[in-house]
């Protein structure tokens, strides 16, 4: 039943585009409308607009990488490749910690979603059985979910466009700012930036998913082009979504601190421009969207282990093995379902506080990598070279370093304590760092 072999080369850009799509859930916009506007002071579009700038420098270096490293190691492999075998570990140990939970984060908005509207079936029902139906589309392989995400895309994309068409229809008809064109939402000269960055380093969360592309390179056509392209139009679509939605929310609903309750914001605007019935539809692309988000993180989750186990940083026996009819890392999947299995009992803030801060040592490490490829190993150091390979992708570096050093405290806790324990595990694999760590094969 099982095997080693290497993974089929299936995907299209547009296959690898949607699993991106689906990670990064493009309705999550709704749901965190509300806390962003506060944060913000009605000024989400703007905040999107820096986090989109923000993200895409560090789209740039991914795609950069990619080129040079097409691997399903994703972030691991960049900095192993680039940097050291030792901070490839790391990296890789660090970005295990959002790649590992965001599936459970779904799990446990999922359980609390069917539970309210369900209150006669236990919440662990619910967890149970979009587990096992994730992990069986995962197992029977990437074309299978490829299909499943274009349903969720299209699903998600048809509710944004309508959501749209009804604002610009109740804007038109002297609700909220009664103007279809305002730079309000980007700027209000009468508040400070600062809210503006502060909305930023909130919503910038909302692109997560940007870099799971690439952790599908050993199943993609020519990754060398796909996945750089795949990168970038992700995040600047994801962006334009993101914009464009806040944008006519904002024009509805002016007064960001006039909600019943900001976490619900989101439902308040779209029942007034579309009435009960399509807040219905809204909650039932809400449960869509961590379907997909659920399925795209444990695909990529999968991969990365997989990368891990086939260079022996983590049993190569395990971690490696592939199922002889559907190629994909099985064992993999199904240890990913089993640690999600804890969705029945842990809190969402607790295990939210996990993913933020592997994500941006992930993001400030691959900015790294693509100056210690190019502009140091491949000496392009020519006025374009220092721009491409220094500048923009030290900018990132320094732009995610803010992020995570301003996360909150739990966050950073958490975090450290996970990575300390990568840190010990180093320590064994390569006894006291007196050995180095496998590295992997590019050939593979």
């Amino acid at each position: 039943m099982l095997q080693t072999k290497g993974m089929n080369r299936s995907l299209t850009l547009v296959h690898v585009v949607l699993f991106g799509f689906s990670f990064m859930a493009l309705a999550t916009v709704f749901s965190t409308y509300g806390i962003a506007a506060e944060l913000s002071h009605g000024m989400v579009p703007g905040a999107y607009l820096i986090a989109l700038i923000v993200m895409l420098f560090t789209a740039y270096s991914y795609g950069q990488m990619s080129k040079a490293i097409p691997s399903a190691g994703s972030a691991y492999a960049y900095t192993q490749k680039s940097i050291s075998p030792y901070v490839g570990f790391l990296v890789g140990w660090a970005i295990l910690m959002d790649y590992l939970f965001i599936p459970m984060v779904n799990y446990l908005l999922f359980g609390l979603f069917f539970s309210a509207a369900f209150p006669s079936v236990p919440n662990y029902v619910w967890v149970l059985g979009l587990l096992t139906l994730v992990t069986v589309i995962n197992v029977r392989g990437v074309k299978l979910a490829t299909k499943a995400n274009a349903f969720i895309t299209i699903f998600a994309v048809t509710f944004i466009i309508l959501f749209v068409g009804l604002s610009i229809k109740e804007i038109l008809s002297g609700t909220g700012t009664g103007t279809l064109l305002s730079l309000k939402p980007f700027y209000n000269s009468e508040e400070p930036i600062s809210f503006i960055v502060t909305g930023a380093a909130l919503l910038c969360f909302s692109f997560l998913g940007f870099d799971s592309a690439t952790a599908f390179a050993e199943e993609t056509v020519q990754p060398e082009k796909t996945i750089p392209r795949a990168v970038f139009i992700i995040t600047l679509v994801g962006g334009a979504v993101f914009i464009t939605v806040s944008y006519f929310a904002q024009n509805v609903w002016p007064s960001y601190n006039t909600f019943t309750n900001p976490d619900s914001a989101a439902h308040e605007i779209i029942t007034l421009v579309g009435g009960k019935t399509f807040a219905s539809a809204f909650l039932a692309v809400y449960a869509v969207t961590a379907f997909g988000s659920a399925m795209s993180s444990q695909a990529s989750a999968s991969r990365v282990l997989y990368a891990m186990g086939r260079d022996g940083q983590l049993p190569k026996k395990f971690f490696s093995t592939l199922h002889s009819k559907y190629n994909t890392p099985v064992n993999n999947i199904l240890l990913i379902s089993a640690i999600s299995l804890l969705a029945l009992f842990l809190s969402l803030s607790l295990v939210a506080s996990f993913i933020n801060f592997g994500a941006f040592l992930a993001f400030t490490s691959v900015n790294i990598a693509v100056i210690a490829y190019y502009f140091i190993r491949k000496k392009q150091r020519s006025l374009k070279g220092t721009l491409l390979y220094l500048i923009i992708p030290a900018i990132g570096a320094l732009l995610d370093l803010w992020l995570l050093i301003n996360l909150d405290t739990y966050s950073k806790i958490l975090g450290g304590i996970w990575f300390a324990l990568g840190f010990i595990y180093l320590l064994v694999l390569t006894k006291g760092l007196r050995q180095k760590p496998p590295e992997m094969d590019l050939s593979a």
